[in-house]
């Protein structure tokens, strides 16, 4: 890594590198030299609460050795040992991006662009969409994934991984094709999943759009091909996808829409995303009619 910053730190693997430049925040243990390994794509989507080592483990294996990095925009650098006891990196690195000015800097991109994994953790996602979007930032996020490298969230780190975004700024989603929602059957947050791919419909952002829901303490973890497993002692995901336009989805008025399948994935369960099919879980319809969610399920559940 070319930082051209005081290096606070010794080479042995336990201490830390800590560096401040604008008002972002740098700090890292292992090695303070970057290596390039052959780094392998795949998505570790985690639903928030209770981490998942094994889903950590997944984007440490994808990293093949390399070196890890945890993005926030809030928090200290906690996971630093947790991740550094679970996997064997060259380095773990914790990059806390504060504000637009420090996603703007330069070096914070170089960091980004010389990680092997990424994992960004939860918090407050209108945090990651004010200060984040449209900045070199995500320019260096979608380079990442475009090279084939591994990603990862949790919480707010999920519900901007999708490519349409619940920005908790009291406004529609943003981006195209897929939303993403975490700690989903925990908080109950099926009815505002369904008011928002109705949404994506009506204003015609996407036809058929999909949504990936993962459960608190459930992951989804997705391989270059499309194929995913289910893991975490969760209610684990839900694959929804809508096939009609709304039959009423306006301000102020409750919302129909008909149509909407749902494929509730349990923990070991399988879903291909390039097919979007499943295996070991349930399949089942819902409907609204005047607000009120209706379930083909014969107990009625909407999960």
């Amino acid at each position: 890594m070319n930082l051209t910053l005081p290096l606070f730190a010794s080479l042995l693997l336990t201490a830390a590198l800590q560096v401040w430049a604008s008002d972002y925040k740098y700090i890292r243990v292992g090695s303070d030299h970057d290596v390039t390994t052959k780094a392998l794509p795949g998505y570790a989507l985690m639903g928030g609460g209770e981490d998942l080592d094994e889903a950590f483990r997944f984007l440490c294996e994808k990293g093949t050795g390399g070196d890890f990095l945890i993005l926030r925009a809030a928090g200290d650098d906690e996971y630093n040992p947790y991740v550094n006891s679970l996997c064997k990196m060259n380095s773990v690195a914790t990059l806390i991006i504060p504000s637009r000015q420090a996603a703007n800097d330069p070096r914070v991109a170089d960091v980004i662009e010389h990680a092997e994994a990424i994992f960004i953790a939860g918090g407050d996602q209108a945090r990651y969409i004010n200060w984040w979007q449209h900045t070199p930032v995500e320019d260096a996020l979608n380079a990442h994934i475009a090279v084939g490298k591994s990603l990862g969230g949790t919480s707010a780190g999920l519900a901007v991984m999708g490519e349409y975004i619940y920005s908790a700024q009291g406004d529609a989603p943003d981006d195209p094709d897929t939303l993403t929602d975490s700690h989903f059957a925990k908080r109950n947050r099926m009815g505002r999943s369904l008011v928002f791919l109705a949404r994506i419909v009506q204003d015609a952002w996407f036809a058929n759009p999909r949504e990936i829901a993962v459960d608190e303490k459930s992951a989804v973890l997705v391989e270059s091909d499309g194929d995913a497993r289910v893991i975490g002692p969760g209610k684990g995901a839900y694959f929804m996808q809508i096939h009609a336009a709304p039959s009423i989805c306006r301000t102020g008025t409750p919302l129909s829409l008909q149509d909407i399948a749902v494929y509730h994935a349990p923990r070991n369960s399988r879903f291909n995303l390039k097919t979007w099919k499943g295996a070991g879980g349930v399949s089942y319809s819902l409907s609204v009619e005047d607000g009120a969610v209706h379930s083909t399920q014969r107990n009625g559940s909407v999960y």
